[in-house]
């Protein structure tokens, strides 16, 4: 007859290969540093090549690491000029982290294109403002004429408008996606 073993006796016995790694837990520890000092860089609240010079040798590597993780995240599109703002500081953690020409003078290009962005997405705001127009005040005109009052719609409250509006915006972020992307991909490329 077999034994019976305890639940415990298994777990232990599935265990026991598995020992602890003290350098691995440490890595893993000041990778997640690195992260909340990037938090805090793009807050302002740190300097990452201050805390990078005080890092011991052993720890930089994972230090960096975790300060890529969180900064390379910011490579988006923006959505507002405070945006554009977030992502020039995350570009020179970035830069201080990749610790190459080639990446500054990649991102202050795509700094440029993300201006370009911006411009254009007011510019499509106007536009796509101006072509609904007739068809709002259409609208407007109708509801006035049935409520025997006059009627104000807010074009971000008409559903016809609303779909009108992501389609072309979502056209527009559609011609930029794939910069953000690259620049992603050629910061990864250089981290290594």
């Amino acid at each position: 007859m077999g034994v019976i073993k305890t639940a415990l006796e298994i777990a232990l016995e599935k265990t026991e290969s598995v020992k602890s790694d003290k350098s691995g837990i440490e890595q893993y520890e000041i990778t997640q540093k690195g992260k909340k000092l990037a938090n805090c860089f793009l807050s302002g609240d740190a300097d990452i090549q201050a805390e990078l010079k005080k890092a011991l040798k052993e720890h930089k590597n994972s230090l960096k690491q975790g300060i890529f993780d969180v900064l390379v995240t910011q490579i988006t599109l923006p959505g507002s000029n405070n945006d554009q703002t977030r992502m020039e500081r995350a570009g020179l953690g970035l830069a201080a982290v990749i610790d190459k020409d080639e990446f500054s003078v990649m991102y202050r290009q795509f700094l440029q294109i993300t201006a370009q962005f911006l411009q254009e997405v007011s510019q499509y705001e106007q536009a796509i403002r101006q072509q609904y127009a007739p068809k709002l005040k259409q609208k407007e005109d109708e509801l006035s004429r049935r409520l025997g009052r006059e009627v104000h719609i807010d074009p971000l409250h008409d559903p016809e408008f609303v779909a009108f509006y992501n389609q072309h915006m979502t056209a527009l972020k559609g011609n930029y996606e794939g910069i953000v992307e690259q620049v992603k991909g050629e910061a990864r490329r250089l981290f290594q």
